[in-house]
C-alpha cells in the first residue's frame, strides 16, 4: 500500500476494530481518519481539530462508533466516528498532557499522564472512577489482561505496575523494582503467561506471570536504539504466539521471534525516522500493519508479503534437506564396515556425538577435525549491564540491518 501523507507529524494511530479504516492522531491537534480497501487504495474520511494542541494518543469503542482522543490539551474528547464530530469533552480531565489512553472493557477507559498520574473513566460520566499516583513519570504504555482484570502500565521511572480495576483501593496490586531504564512499551505472548517490555537501552525485558512481577526473568538484547512500540501477529500465524513486531528508534519495523530469539525480518522501513507507534488493523487480526514516525506519513504494511513468504521458503529448505539426506548419508558409508552398528550406550545427546566421533577416528579414511571457530560477540548487548537473569542473542540477530 501507498504511503498515506497526512500533513503533520503522527503521534498515535488507531483502527477501526471491524471496518477498513484508520485514525491519526497528529502534531498539530487534527484527528485525521481514512478508509483503504485490499488493493491499497486509500481517501480522507475525515478531518476534526478538537484541539489546537497536540493529539498524542488514540483508542475506539469497542463497536467503533466512537472514538477517544487525548493529548497536550489535558483534555478526553469523545468524537463520532460516523459524522467525524466531537459530542463530549472532559476539560482538564488530567493536571498535565496525557500521553496514553486505552479502552479497557465497554465502559471503562484509562489515560496516563506525563507526571505518572493514572485514571479510570466511564464513558458516561464526568468524573474519574479512580485516580492512582504510584508513578513519578510518564505513563509510556498500557497492556489490558482480560482473564485477570488487570491494567499493567509502564513508566519513564524504570518500573512496570499491576491494577485491578475491580479493587477499591487506590494503589496497584503489584509494582517491580527499577529496572535501572526507561520502560516504554509493553505487549504479551503465549495467552497473556509472558509480557514482553521494551526499554530505552533496546532491550526487551521478559516478565512471567507465575513468577510474580518483582523482576524480570529474562533480558533480550539487540535493538541498537530504543524499543518505542511493540505489537502482537494475528492469532492466524502460526508463530503468533511467540513472534512480536517492534518499532525502534532507528525506523525499522522488526519481527523478531522469542524462545529462540531470532530475527525474521525487517517489515518496514521509515529511513531515520524513529518510529513510534505501530497497530495491526481490524482488532489486531487484519493483514495491514500501520506504523508511524516522525515523518509526515502513515506506512502500511501487507503482513502476508513479510510471513507467508518467509514459511514458504522454510517449507521449501525443509524438502530439499531430506532429499539430500539419504545421499549424505551413502557417502559416508565405507565397505571395509565402518559404517556397522554398534550397540547403543544410554546417555545425553553429547554422549551421542562422542561415540560417532570414534567411529570417524578409527575408520581407515579418517576425515580432517575441523576446529569450531569462536562465535562473535554481540557488540550491541556490551552497551548494557547484564541483568542476573539476561541471556545472550545471537550474534547474527541482526546481521546485516
Amino acid at each position: 500500500m501507498p504511503d498515506i501523507p497526512v500533513g503533520s507529524q503522527i503521534f498515535d494511530l488507531a483502527f477501526h476494530p471491524t471496518l477498513p479504516t484508520v485514525y491519526t492522531g497528529l502534531l498539530n491537534g487534527k484527528v485525521k481518519a481514512f478508509r483503504y480497501d485490499e488493493q491499497g487504495q486509500h481517501e480522507e474520511s475525515f478531518a476534526i481539530r478538537p484541539s489546537k494542541r497536540s493529539c498524542r494518543c488514540l483508542d475506539t469503542s469497542e463497536d467503533g462508533s466512537r472514538l477517544w482522543a487525548a493529548g497536550k490539551a489535558k483534555a478526553i474528547f469523545t468524537i463520532d466516528t460516523v459524522t467525524g464530530t466531537v459530542i463530549q469533552a472532559r476539560k482538564d480531565a488530567h493536571d498535565s498532557p496525557v500521553n496514553r489512553l486505552k479502552r479497557l472493557m465497554p465502559q471503562m477507559l484509562s489515560t496516563g499522564d506525563d507526571d505518572g498520574v493514572i485514571k479510570l473513566w466511564d464513558p458516561r460520566k464526568s468524573d474519574p472512577i479512580r485516580s492512582y499516583n504510584h508513578h513519578f513519570d510518564f505513563i509510556s504504555d498500557f497492556l489490558w489482561l482480560d482473564d485477570k482484570k488487570h491494567l499493567i502500565s509502564t513508566s519513564g521511572d524504570g518500573t512496570l505496575s499491576v491494577i485491578d480495576v475491580r479493587g477499591k483501593k487506590p494503589e496497584p496490586v503489584a509494582q517491580s523494582e527499577d529496572q535501572e531504564d526507561e520502560l516504554l512499551s509493553v505487549v504479551s505472548i503465549r495467552s497473556g503467561s509472558k509480557v514482553i517490555v521494551g526499554t530505552q537501552m533496546g532491550i526487551l525485558s521478559v516478565f512471567n506471570r507465575s513468577q510474580g512481577w518483582g523482576d524480570c526473568v529474562d533480558r533480550v538484547p539487540g535493538h541498537p536504539q530504543s524499543i518505542d512500540a511493540l505489537c502482537t501477529l494475528p492469532s492466524s500465524y502460526p508463530s503468533s504466539h511467540s513472534t512480536i513486531l517492534t518499532g525502534s528508534s532507528d525506523g525499522l519495523l522488526r519481527a523478531v521471534q522469542l524462545f529462540p530469539t531470532k530475527l525474521l525480518g525487517v517489515v518496514a522501513d521509515h529511513g531515520s525516522f524513529p518510529i513510534e507507534r505501530i497497530a495491526v488493523d481490524l482488532g489486531g487480526e487484519g493483514k495491514w500493519v500501520g506504523s508511524a514516525g516522525h515523518d509526515d506519513t502513515l506506512k502500511m504494511t501487507d503482513l502476508r508479503a513479510v510471513f507467508e513468504d518467509e514459511e514458504g521458503d522454510e517449507a521449501a529448505e525443509d524438502s530439499e534437506n531430506v532429499q539430500s539426506a539419504p545421499a549424505s548419508d551413502i557417502d559416508r558409508e565405507e565397505p571395509d564396515g565402518a559404517g556397522d552398528k554398534s550397540p547403543c550406550r544410554e546417555g545425553t545427546p553429547s554422549a551421542v556425538e562422542a561415540d560417532s566421533d570414534e567411529d570417524v577416528q578409527v575408520s581407515d579414511s579418517p576425515k580432517e577435525k575441523k576446529r569450531k571457530s569462536k562465535s562473535t560477540k554481540n557488540a550491541l548487548a556490551g552497551k548494557s549491564k547484564k541483568a542476573r537473569n539476561q541471556i545472550d542473542a545471537d550474534s547474527s540477530f541482526f546481521k546485516g540491518l
